[in-house]
């Protein structure tokens, strides 16, 4: 767990997506898909 002080770790989505317009997140044995729209802007879905 992080503490209140420290700042979250910072990713770039340029680096998490490559290429690609969409990725595959798995969290806890969960698929969660993360896509950049037209406008840019990021939608996640389960």
């Amino acid at each position: 767990m992080q503490k209140p002080s420290e700042r979250p770790q910072t990713i770039s989505s340029a680096k998490l997506f490559g290429e690609a317009q969409e990725i595959e997140i798995d969290h806890d044995g969960t698929l969660y898909r993360l896509r950049i729209t037209r406008q840019g802007k990021l939608i996640l879905n389960k």
